[in-house]
């Protein structure tokens, strides 16, 4: 059976894997070395060396991530925001614009927005919603699209079909972020995009425990994007690649429970008296619910929602909370909980966020692996009306 054949489930734990095994191990030894033997390379990009991430544990991860989103290549890289820059820089020059999603997770909006310019890259943002108003922004030197198949924190869903047609009838590159998705859920490069990124920090790892990030698409680009990586120095250490090569292994399984469990913590509160609101698109009332249906397998481990009570609520609900974590980052086994206000979008302007809609009061969930039933029981009395301000 060949590998593109099997399951997603099976080429998680079996693609790109050595064979024969290296001493028999099942288990991908960590190559602690910087340095390797020259071996008769021809090109300086083949030399074995640890920055130009082609290490053992570099190549088997590059083929595993490859075809799990049905890629040609893939590099990984030392963070989620190492693979943002590293793609964006790769497709652009001085002189280049680009189109921007609104609402991006706060890191690219604040690298696109102030460091691109010093770079001589302009851009435009465009309502992912709005296909028909996307042509107005193009100019002569525009030359890619950077979208997120669902946003931070907000889980908008942006129209990713119309992305990859519009990328195309106007000889773009389209540069998604499939961070919250991830190849269980959607994978944008069978849609046609043509580079997909990843914070492998978040769900591709999944425990909370390393920095790490992934850009994949065809051999041609991605040829391009690790030589700028190791121009940059944004590898990730060999030791981090085997943390993450262990915790790939169990995405399957995490994403499944993640994408169950959410969306009864979503059902749940979208049910209570003392919550305004739900950001979640596996439920009827997301706006882009139906777009979702069609695109993803699954609707993901993420929330966002808006307590009665503005911040006062939404800081005596934090306080009572005793399973869940309040922290920063996403993705992990247990249960996150932030004020992205404060955390992930604390360097947008305020003006700004509460333009996109992002709240100071707004809360994000990641949900974890915990019993569902005993997170539902804990948002409860969290969201006690008698102590929550604003309930009724």
């Amino acid at each position: 059976m060949g590998r593109n054949s099997e399951k997603l489930e099976t080429r998680v734990i079996h693609s790109g894997e050595l064979k024969p095994r290296i001493g028999g191990a099942v288990n991908m030894p960590i190559f602690q070395s910087a340095t390797f033997e020259y071996a008769g390379e021809k090109t300086y990009e083949d030399v074995r060396y640890v920055r130009l991430s082609n290490t053992p544990n570099h190549l088997v991860l590059h083929r595993k991530l490859a075809n799990l989103e049905g890629g040609e290549a893939a590099v990984i890289a030392s963070s989620g925001m190492a693979a943002i820059t590293t793609a964006l820089l790769t497709v652009l020059s001085s002189g280049d614009h680009l189109l921007v999603q609104e609402g991006l997770y706060g890191g690219s909006h604040s690298f696109i927005t102030e460091d691109l310019g010093r770079f001589g890259i302009s851009h435009d943002f465009i309502d992912g919603d709005r296909a028909g108003t996307w042509e107005s922004k193009l100019r002569p030197n525009t030359r890619a699209v950077y979208v997120e198949s669902m946003t931070n924190p907000l889980i908008q869903v942006p129209d990713l079909r119309a992305i990859v047609d519009f990328a195309r009838r106007k000889g773009l590159i389209s540069i998604v972020d499939n961070t919250f998705c991830t190849p269980v859920n959607f994978r944008p490069l069978e849609l046609g995009f043509d580079l997909c990124v990843h914070s492998a920090t978040k769900y591709l790892n999944g425990h909370s425990d390393i920095a790490a990030g992934a850009v994949i698409g065809s051999e041609k680009l991605l040829q391009q994007v690790k030589r700028q990586l190791g121009h940059l120095g944004g590898m990730l250490d060999p030791h981090a690649c085997f943390l993450l090569h262990r915790g790939l292994k169990t995405l399957v399984l995490r994403l499944n429970h993640q994408n169950r469990s959410a969306l009864e913590v979503a059902r749940f509160l979208e049910s209570h008296t003392a919550v305004a609101w739900v950001n979640h698109p596996g439920l009827e009332s997301h706006p882009q619910h139906k777009r979702s249906q069609s695109l993803f397998s699954g609707f993901g481990g993420m929330l966002s929602f808006e307590p009665r009570g503005g911040l006062e609520a939404s800081n005596a609900f934090l306080e009572k909370l005793e399973l869940p974590l309040i922290a920063p980052s996403l993705g992990g086994v247990e249960t996150l909980v932030t004020l992205p206000a404060t955390t992930s979008h604390a360097g947008i302007p305020r003006e700004e966020r509460l333009r996109l809609g992002i709240s100071d009061s707004l809360i994000r969930v990641s949900i974890g692996i915990e019993a569902t039933e005993d997170l539902i029981n804990d948002f409860r009395q969290a969201l006690d009306l008698d102590s929550v301000p604003g309930g009724r």
